[in-house]
């Protein structure tokens, strides 16, 4: 029933993550609110997104983490915080982890992580702290025992897979494809909207307390070869494979200056390290969210595929 639902506060509604994630939390019939800075009203695509979810019954509080009366006034309201702010901003939910003791009434907080393990990577010499951020905000959860839900989602499809994983390109390649280290090692692409489906029904679930949701869905957990495999079968023509060895990827991330150089850590760590699959989900701390939730319809990689044709 609605009214046996958690209220959900979402910290970050106007990002793409964020706004799948308020949709989803709405259709689901949670009484939802987004926290939005004022920046978020005066940019054209962040208003017509707050129009759309304030239509579709969203509660919106101007204000920031860094506005702490405010903050707390809106944690007040609700059960449940998911934040969804960028990787960027991953430090400034130190703000919020305070602020969620002193409301002392939030019953599971989602940090903003949606990505890969950030405990489980091993390229912390190549991503500048990317990972090690959330990690920072994990430990914080945990030593102020804040009940808590981890979703690591691995890549987004919208990421990476329009190109065939090919470093710089926005679309799939028409002749030649680049595969990097042996092109047998498996990554995991999931559609926005999907993570938000499957974040949403963990809300008040208590088989998912204190534990990391991973998504690994049946037909979205690929090697290169197997995506380029899909593609050569949908566009009836082989392309020419190109191998990278391990060692020369290495070697261009190292030539390669830091911003320009971290999508190539990225595929590093998914296709050459496998850092999203090496590991099994340990039942006492983890679990896979398609077993969890069979009736969630999710969009595979073979059907993302077609929108590309």
């Amino acid at each position: 029933m609605a009214e046996s639902k958690s209220k959900i506060l979402i910290i970050g509604v106007t990002g793409n993550l964020g706004f799948e994630l308020a949709k989803a939390s709405l259709n689901a019939s949670h009484r939802t609110i987004g926290l939005v800075r004022e920046s978020g009203f005066s940019d054209p695509d962040k208003l017509q997104k707050l129009q759309f979810l304030s239509n579709a019954g969203l509660e919106i509080v101007k204000g920031s983490l860094q506005d702490e009366e405010i903050l707390i006034e809106a944690l007040k309201q609700v059960d449940v915080v998911i934040c969804a702010v960028s990787s960027k901003q991953s430090h400034d939910q130190k703000l919020l982890i305070p602020a969620i003791k002193r409301a002392a009434c939030i019953k599971r907080f989602f940090p903003s992580e949606f990505g890969l393990d950030p405990d489980k990577t091993r390229v912390s010499d190549l991503d500048h702290n990317f990972y090690s951020r959330k990690s920072d905000i994990r430990r914080l959860v945990e030593d102020e025992c804040i009940p808590y839900t981890y979703i690591c989602c691995n890549f987004y499809t919208s990421y990476l897979l329009p190109s065939l994983v090919q470093p710089g390109l926005k679309s799939p390649p028409t002749d030649k494809v680049t595969i990097f280290g042996d092109g047998n090692v498996k990554g995991v692409f999931v559609k926005e909207s999907d993570v938000a489906s499957f974040t949403i029904s963990t809300v008040d679930d208590p088989r998912t307390l204190n534990k990391t949701l991973y998504l690994r869905p049946h037909g979205n957990t690929l090697s290169m070869n197997e995506i380029v495999d899909i593609w050569e079968k949908k566009i009836g023509k082989n392309l020419e494979r190109n191998y990278v060895s391990d060692e020369a990827l290495l070697k261009k991330i190292h030539e390669t200056e830091y911003p320009d150089n971290m999508e190539m850590v990225f595929i590093y760590s998914a296709f050459v390290k496998g850092d999203q699959t090496y590991f099994d989900i340990n039942s006492s701390n983890g679990v896979e969210g398609t077993e969890l939730y069979p009736r969630i319809k999710y969009t595979t990689v073979s059907e993302f595929l077609d929108t590309l044709l």
